[in-house]
């Protein structure tokens, strides 16, 4: 069995402090793919840094604070790769992979974007980017025999299931028309699978981001947009996901859950 769960930290510091410690000392995961780190390794504390029992690379953001991706390993990884072979985007703490017998896994932080701002533009551009990557990492994958899993925050809720206010949120960043046109291409055309929702075919959610405003925590008005993206042979293994929902708001330690699923 491989168990990967995959987390928005919201800021690996203040994690820590919440939390996330406790919650990695006790988790079954294989692999734990992280974002939002927002840390250089040096700003770490010795225990959360490198965690007995973890072989941990991380890809921090150029720009001091900003986005930041990890990956923790139980096994040693055969091969790590930061990035994905972007000119603009490979410094932004925003991809990081590793091989590992027989999978690529990889963390993933897509840009969030705002309508009507650059930082929409620079997401298009990513998304335009990452779609080429996304085909090409299949391609090599298929040849060497290997799965893929990539994990992360995708910044999409592909459908009206995916968000629990969709209607109010049409034309907001995450549920553009045509950002979920582009989950459609990656599964589509790139070939590969939402693995949560082959899972969970036919209900709302399940939800691993609220916002920290009002009471969307107590009331389940989230977006799942914590996927694991998976290569069709991998799919078909996933034999449980589940989001880690905390039990209280109160008992958070970031707006996002973890999102874990075991593969055969």
């Amino acid at each position: 069995m491989l168990t990967v769960t995959t987390v928005n930290v919201n800021g690996l510091r203040a994690a820590a402090k919440k939390g996330y410690v406790e919650w990695l000392a006790a988790t079954d995961a294989d692999v734990v793919c992280l974002q939002e780190v927002r840390a250089e390794e040096s700003q770490l504390p010795e225990a959360v840094r490198a965690p007995e029992g973890w072989h941990v690379v991380y890809a921090p953001a150029a720009a001091k604070g900003r986005a930041g991706v990890a990956l923790l390993t139980r096994r040693e990884p055969e091969r790590v790769r930061v990035g994905f072979g972007s000119e603009e985007f490979d410094g932004s703490g925003r991809y990081v992979e590793a091989d590992l017998p027989g999978v690529t896994v990889a963390s993933l932080y897509l840009p969030s974007g705002e309508v009507g701002t650059e930082r929409q533009d620079e997401k298009e551009r990513f998304m335009a980017e990452f779609l080429e990557y996304l085909r090409g990492l299949r391609a090599r994958a298929a040849a060497d025999g290997r799965e893929v899993v990539v994990c992360g925050d995708w910044n999409i809720a592909h459908r009206e299931a995916d968000l629990k206010n969709w209607r109010a949120n049409r034309k907001s960043a995450g549920f553009l028309p045509e950002e979920r046109a582009w989950l459609d291409r990656v599964y589509a055309e790139a070939g590969y699978t939402d693995v949560m929702r082959a899972l969970h075919p036919d209900q709302a959610g399940p939800y691993s981001w609220w916002s920290y405003r009002g009471r969307a925590f107590d009331n389940d008005s989230g977006w799942r947009i914590d996927l694991h993206v998976a290569t069709p042979g991998l799919a078909a293994r996933a034999v449980k996901g589940l989001v880690e929902r905390a039990a209280t708001h109160e008992e958070r330690w970031s707006d996002h859950a973890p999102v874990t699923v075991v593969y055969e």
